[in-house]
């Protein structure tokens, strides 16, 4: 349907889907010490505004807002339009705890309270 529409309305389409996308979106990925905005995230890739970076790839973070939620191994990113179409291998979900070895048993003891 939108090749009924001139080019620039078109073009201004696209540049409003793009502004409302980063504005809506409040994920972000930090390589390095470079920020990107992300523009959509799924199970096994991402996408991000070609104008920030032409290639990107190895290890990087996802944040939402300030919380760091995924680490994740870019292999392969592809620009598709003016999208920066990144996919990943693995992300790994970042926990504020340290993983157990050990099976914690659900009855043992919180704390120890002290002779009186």
């Amino acid at each position: 349907m939108l090749e009924f529409y001139s080019k620039e309305l078109r073009d201004g389409l696209a540049q409003a889907q793009m502004s409302r996308a980063r504005k809506k979106s409040r994920l972000k990925v930090q390589v390095g010490n470079s920020t990107y905005p992300l523009l959509r995230f799924w199970h096994d890739g991402l996408a991000l505004e070609a104008v920030h970076t032409t290639h990107l790839r190895g290890l990087v973070d996802i944040y939402d807002g300030a919380k760091h939620i995924f680490q994740c191994l870019i292999v392969a990113s592809e620009t598709d339009g003016d999208e920066l179409v990144c996919s990943f291998k693995r992300a790994t979900a970042v926990l504020d705890s340290a993983a157990l070895d050990y099976e914690r048993n659900e009855h043992a003891p919180i704390a120890y309270l002290p002779k009186t």
